[in-house]
């Protein structure tokens, strides 16, 4: 063990291209670069053992709202830890569980009164539509088995969660041949704040009249689609088609792993809407990025059907269920956000990235620029070369991880107006050249 304490960055950097798979990437690339180390990290800032200190502009993949290291989290993770970092969920239960549940039931949606505790947001879709299957299967109508989405949606890396991203421009292509196959709609057109396209709206009631007899539930990332293309969209549409899952008997299930806890806006992205869904998945910011944690929430029409069906159970239970060190730490994010403005923060954050971003609406390489709540994001016209952008974006100070044509940052929410500003400047000057 000393002797790895001992170890350079360069050895360190050596066995990870030697062992390490990192995600969406290739292994043993000689070519690559060797990946930035982090050594340690505070506030909104990432320091790297060459030196660097660099701001994470994309909140650990959207999940540190608070930032690194805060002191309120971390006084929950260690006072946990003192009493047992874990225990089965099976046949027990605790207090950190409990409370955190009480208090997801009492800021998400009307009606969303039960939680099921899981491991990540992938899982958390999983039992999502596993909870909207034997709902439909308990009631009798075993032939609702089939979902349908909007395209450009992205829910998961685990095998339900893929059969529910676009088929075509999704990163999960390669596998359509082993998966459930689902109904796909087009996107809504973008714009938050356009009015919705009657046309459109009439397509979709045209589709779920047609094939609604099969169909178990209609899932979506609400407003803002992540993964799959960073693009915001009218609640419009999202009052629409919940009219339209009450009206042909379709459950709804709101994926908020991305948006939940006050990325957009609202608590919820759902609330711009002003719906609420059957089945709603939370992940990500819901440890505020301490560790792992996911919920689904459904109603209680749901969890009755389910209970009261063959099976009288749910039948899903990960071994690492409601962990409590994950939801004491959970518990303390959640009561640190809503007990603080919160809005007003994500305000500011909004109208510094439209102010910082907006040099570029005029760069002859970018094809638009869009910024809600606490999220910007910078179309290009062509693809990026993301390594060598983030090399330039760190010798501004600034951590960004690019996809496709998009450059996008989700700050934490206790970013400065300096800190908002320097991560601004560098996206444009680095994205301008």
């Amino acid at each position: 063990m000393s002797d790895n304490l001992a170890m350079s960055p360069e050895q360190l950097q050596a066995i990870d291209k030697q062992h390490i798979w990192h995600p969406y990437s290739q292994v043993a690339q000689d070519q690559s670069p060797a990946l930035p180390i982090v050594d340690s990290a505070q506030g909104v800032y990432l320091k790297l053992a060459s030196g660097e200190r660099v701001i994470d502009g994309m909140s650990s993949w959207w999940c540190m709202l608070h930032g690194y290291n805060h002191p309120v989290l971390n006084a929950a993770a260690k006072a946990q830890l003192d009493k047992m970092s874990h225990v089965m969920f099976g046949g027990l239960t605790h207090e950190p569980a409990i409370k955190l549940a009480k208090l997801l039931v009492d800021i998400t949606p009307a009606g969303l009164d039960k939680v099921f505790f899981a491991d990540s947001g992938s899982v958390s879709v999983e039992v999502a539509i596993k909870m909207a299957l034997q709902y439909w299967y308990s009631l009798g109508r075993a032939e609702k088995q089939r979902l349908i989405t909007i395209k450009n949606g992205y829910h998961g890396d685990t095998f339900g969660a893929m059969a529910s991203c676009d088929p075509v421009n999704g990163m999960h292509h390669l596998f359509s041949t082993n998966l459930p196959q689902h109904h796909f709609l087009e996107a809504p057109p973008m714009g938050f704040d356009k009015p919705p396209c009657p046309r459109y709206l009439q397509e979709i009631k045209d589709y779920i009249a047609k094939h609604h007899h099969e169909i178990a539930a209609f899932i979506l990332e609400p407003i803002v689609q992540g993964a799959g293309g960073m693009r915001f969209y009218s609640p419009a549409y999202l009052q629409e088609i919940k009219a339209l899952c009450e009206e042909y008997d379709l459950l709804l299930i709101a994926d908020e792993i991305a948006t939940g806890f006050g990325r957009s806006g609202k608590l919820f992205a759902c609330e711009h809407a002003g719906i609420s869904p059957d089945i709603l998945c939370l992940g990500k910011a819901l440890s505020g990025g301490y560790m792992t944690l996911a919920a689904t929430l459904c109603s209680e029409k749901i969890a009755d059907g389910i209970c009261n069906g063959e099976a009288s159970v749910f039948m899903h239970g990960p071994t690492f269920m409601a962990n409590p060190l994950a939801c004491a730490t959970a518990l303390a994010s959640t009561e640190l956000l809503i007990q603080q403005d919160w809005q007003e923060r994500v305000k500011n954050i909004e109208t510094q990235l439209n102010l910082g971003l907006a040099p570029l609406h005029d760069a002859s390489s970018v094809a638009d620029v869009r910024v809600l709540g606490a999220i910007g994001v910078v179309e290009m016209k062509q693809e990026v070369d993301k390594e060598a952008l983030q090399s330039a974006l760190i010798e501004h100070g600034v951590w960004l991880r690019p996809f496709g044509k998009l450059v996008y940052t989700m700050p934490p929410f206790v970013s400065t107006n300096e800190e908002l500003q320097q991560l601004c400047s560098a996206m444009v000057e680095t994205l301008s050249q």
